[in-house]
């Protein structure tokens, strides 16, 4: 019986790994059809040369300057969002929370229109401040709604109310400060368009940092999602555990809110999907999210520059028509909320 056991663990693990290495597959292919499809399409071979071989040339300006460093924010952008989520997900036990649903992403977009006003100058330090904003947004959640434990319809309860809440106070900025925060409907909505290599270099460290610490973490989430109960049980400091996993959420929610703004249901929909696809397990949902996170974005942003080009609809509003109904079908999911 051992045996037989032991051999279906084996080919369960196996078909996981399988999966995942399908989503490392579909997102490569995104990547290629990201800088591949625009206003004049390249086929791989002109995408492969314009990369590796050629120095100058209309097709190298095309991809090296304006397709490639806008399909790495975008693909860098969904892996923080999905890992965001999948570990709010986790740490709240609630399929229902997301940067973007709990007002996470608020947070930290609101603390970056504060810097584009009293300090533009210091555009640099929007991510930090991005993440300041994220954090304690999160810790306003998490505290309105702890009572004896977590609850689940607490946290969405909280999160709304919150999110209403800064998106008011953004409302009174943009209304007094029009001037300094102008162009940023694309930020509310969240866009990629007109991203360039320095928008990758200012992601780039508060993503690494983020990605490298989700992926050291699983087995503790693991454990965590067994309840604080049996965490206790098994000799894990449940608050401290609790409040690391939050701060990696955080840094990860703001560091693609400061690049690309608000962008939703990315968090939401894209750790929900990898869980059906995977299950549970952080060990497989953790690498599972990044790659789906990484070819949704890529393949929306995709979907947006070219559905009605030359007009450019952003990757957010692409988002939100794709999530808005998976949101929808979760809040009828009684377990949703259970």
């Amino acid at each position: 019986m051992k045996a037989i056991i032991k051999k279906a663990n084996d080919r369960n693990e196996v078909f996981k790994i399988l999966i995942i290495f399908i989503l490392m597959g579909i997102c490569l292919i995104s990547f290629f059809i990201s800088i591949g499809f625009g206003t004049m399409d390249l086929s791989l071979k002109d995408i492969v040369r314009a990369i590796f071989f050629e120095d100058e040339g209309i097709n190298r300006q095309i991809v090296w300057n304006i397709r490639l460093p806008r399909t790495l924010v975008a693909a860098f952008v969904g892996i923080c969002l999905s890992l965001s989520g999948a570990i709010m997900q986790g740490v709240m036990r609630n399929p229902l929370a997301s940067p973007d649903i709990l007002g996470v992403s608020s947070g930290a977009g609101l603390v970056a229109f504060l810097f584009l006003i009293v300090f533009p100058n210091l555009f640099y330090l929007v991510p930090m401040g991005a993440f300041i904003g994220a954090l304690v947004t999160t810790m306003i959640i998490y505290f309105l709604a702890y009572q004896n434990g977590i609850n689940p319809l607490r946290i969405v309860l909280a999160g709304v109310a919150v999110n209403a809440f800064i998106g008011g106070i953004m409302n009174v900025i943009i209304m007094f400060y029009p001037d300094d925060l102008a162009g940023v409907s694309g930020f509310l909505v969240g866009s990629l368009s007109a991203r360039s290599w320095s928008h990758f270099i200012s992601l780039c460290p508060y993503a690494v940092i983020g990605i490298i610490l989700a992926f050291i973490i699983p087995a503790k989430m693991n454990v965590l999602m067994l309840g604080d109960d049996m965490a206790i049980g098994l000799g894990m400091n449940v608050e401290r555990t609790r409040t690391f996993f939050i701060i990696i959420s955080s840094i990860l929610a703001a560091a693609a809110v400061s690049v690309v703004g608000m962008i939703g249901f990315v968090g939401l929909i894209v750790p929900h999907i990898a869980r059906l696809i995977i299950g549970s397990d952080y060990r497989y949902l953790t690498p599972a999210s990044t790659f789906l996170g990484a070819g949704v974005v890529m393949l929306c942003d995709t979907l947006g520059r070219n559905i009605f080009k030359p007009v450019e609809i952003s990757v957010g509003v692409i988002m939100a028509v794709f999530g808005a109904p998976f949101f929808l079908y979760l809040l009828r999911e009684k377990k949703s909320l259970g």
